[in-house]
């Protein structure tokens, strides 16, 4: 499935499907003579007064004007002594997202490049070739300016690219899938740089994961409520709405779904001297819920930032060539420490619910550990610290970026973002969430399990029949990671929400 590149409408499944699923990209008729048309503004400017990045330097050296023999040197070197990343390579998803959505912002139309800039990220893309981009190097103000311009290099023929897991250079992979190296002119190295492409692309990859997970979370936290005797009553509808927060609402319905008509939850329903749950079952729609209107208001920043123009300076239909401070990544720099902070706490009342699991005082009747033969046995006792340890690390995560502002370029660039490290962090914090899910689906599985003869709901019962094609029920201990990781790996798939959907129609 190719996508059609206009500029405008690109959607998080558009990013999704170019950065993850290899999806190839082509640009349309509209955003090529949008293109041209900048271009045409570009090279008469290049004849007149000093305009910025166009015909002089850049940053703090905005005042010196660079001569027409000069101006693709000035280009090219703004590549070469941009691209000064350090550190380990960032995951090729993250890289394939920057360049689809820096050619997004060329296609718009206002950045005054040649078409065959664009077209020269697209054939990269297209050709599978990821450039290998440090993970340090962007402070999130004029854009990912590192990050990019290690892009740009290998547009240029230089730098260096990951194939096959292993560094190449970029030159000799070119020359083998038959891409020449573009040369470039006035405007087109700064506008390679100039852009916030690889914080939001990966926003949008938190989004479309974080919007998986908050539903994966209501699945695995409805198996606990069975596991643990609790009851749904808390999650009524009528309760619920005297608090009308929407993602509150949606959790809550998902719980009602995934726990329809169980045996479980029936069977204790009268007779029980308990009269409320603890926090971490009867809260779950509250703490999940405030996740969800989070990530609501990150898909409204993501959606605004995936319609707008992010570049400087700016080339205007009517002739006008202005500066301006679009490639400022606040926008995205707050919204993704806003989300981490959000998905750390869905993560943290998980690992409570998984404590509860384990331990036999407050279990309702359950082994210790749901171990097979406690003292001989030391059954999932240590994936609760595993998932301790990761809600732990998510708290140090969930600390902001974005107010940690240094300023660089001779003061010229006097406040940043910090944007592409609240990005960093969020990815982490969505890796570590996945996981402590996944423990508490293996643990909440087997808790069902060990109340037969009363069976799961329709809902809870399809998760752990999909859970048991991969990991082994109750049992003598065993090397727990491979079952944990083979979770996660189901997770990771997005296989368990569709399998439970399959019995409860659709989730929220």
């Amino acid at each position: 499935m190719t996508v059609l590149l206009e500029g405008p409408g690109v959607t998080v499944p558009d990013v999704v499907g170019v950065a993850r699923r290899g999806q190839g990209v082509r640009l349309t008729e509209g955003a090529l003579e949008r293109m041209r048309a900048a271009r045409s503004i570009v090279e008469q400017l290049a004849e007149g007064d000093p305009v910025y990045g166009i015909t002089t330097g850049f940053g703090a050296l905005a005042t010196t004007t660079i001569p027409a023999e000069r101006r693709a040197d000035l280009q090219r070197s703004l590549i070469r002594s941009h691209a000064a990343g350090m550190g380990l390579a960032v995951e090729a998803e993250v890289v394939r997202a920057m360049m689809f959505l820096r050619a997004r912002t060329l296609a718009l139309g206002y950045s005054g490049v040649r078409p065959l800039v664009a077209e020269g990220l697209l054939s990269l893309l297209n050709a599978g070739i990821v450039p290998r981009v440090p993970e340090h190097g962007s402070l999130g103000a004029s854009g990912d300016l590192a990050p990019l311009a290690h892009v740009g290099l290998v547009l240029i023929g230089e730098g260096e690219v990951m194939v096959g897991g292993e560094v190449q250079e970029s030159a000799a992979v070119l020359a083998r899938n038959g891409i020449a190296p573009v040369v470039l002119t006035e405007k087109e190295g700064l506008a390679l740089t100039n852009g916030t492409d690889g914080m939001l692309g990966m926003l949008c990859l938190a989004v479309h994961d974080a919007a998986h997970l908050l539903t994966v979370a209501d699945i695995v936290a409805g198996l606990s409520v069975e596991g643990l005797l609790a009851t749904d009553r808390a999650y009524a509808a009528d309760l619920q709405a005297l608090r009308p927060h929407p993602g509150q609402a949606a959790s809550a319905a998902n719980l009602r779904a995934v726990l329809a008509a169980s045996p479980i939850v029936a069977s204790h329903r009268t007779g029980c001297l308990r009269v409320q749950d603890a926090y971490s079952i009867r809260c779950t729609p509250q703490v999940h819920g405030a996740a969800r209107d989070t990530l609501a208001f990150a898909k409204e920043v993501t959606g605004r930032e995936l319609a707008s123009a992010i570049d400087n300076p700016m080339v205007l239909p009517d002739g006008r060539v202005e500066s301006c401070g679009n490639f400022h990544g606040a926008p995205i720099g707050l919204v993704a420490d806003y989300l981490a902070i959000a998905l750390a706490e869905v993560g943290a009342i998980a690992e409570r619910r998984i404590d509860r699991l384990l331990d036999h005082n407050r279990s309702q009747g359950l082994p210790p550990f749901l171990a097979d033969d406690p003292g001989v046995d030391s059954g999932l006792m240590i994936g609760q610290y595993t998932a301790a340890a990761m809600c732990a690390e998510n708290r140090r995560l969930a600390a902001p970026a974005s107010v940690d502002s240094y300023p660089t370029s001779a003061m010229q660039e006097d406040h940043v973002s910090m944007g592409w490290s609240g990005a960093r962090k969020l990815r982490l914090v969505i890796a570590n969430l996945r996981r402590i899910l996944a423990i508490e689906w293996v643990a909440a599985a087997r808790a069902v399990e060990l109340r037969e003869p009363l069976r799961p709901a329709d809902g809870t019962g399809a998760a752990v029949r999909l859970l048991r094609g991969s990991v082994p029920g109750p049992g003598p201990d065993r090397a727990l990671s491979p079952e944990l990781l083979a979770a996660e790996d189901l997770l990771a798939d997005e296989a368990l929400v569709e399998a439970v959907e399959a019995a409860t129609g659709r989730l929220a």
